[in-house]
C-alpha cells in the first residue's frame, strides 16, 4: 500500500498526457511515439511530455 496513492497520481497524470497527445495537432507518427513513450516510461515519459510534448489544439494568435 506504500505506492498506492503515488501510483494513482502517476496513472491519472499519464492518462491526461495521453489524452492531450491524442487531441493535439501532431502527426500520427508523433502521436504514436509520444503515447508509447508515456506508456513505457510512465514517470519519465510524463515529465518529458510536460517539457517538450505536442501542445493541444489551441491556436496562439
Amino acid at each position: 500500500m506504500e505506492y498506492g496513492l503515488l501510483g494513482l497520481i502517476v496513472l491519472i497524470a499519464d492518462i491526461y498526457a495521453i489524452y492531450q497527445v491524442i487531441t493535439s495537432n501532431a502527426s500520427g507518427a508523433a502521436k504514436i511515439a509520444w503515447v508509447l513513450g508515456i506508456i513505457i516510461l510512465p514517470v519519465l515519459g510524463f515529465i518529458v511530455w510536460l517539457i517538450a510534448g505536442p501542445r493541444g489544439n489551441k491556436a496562439h494568435v
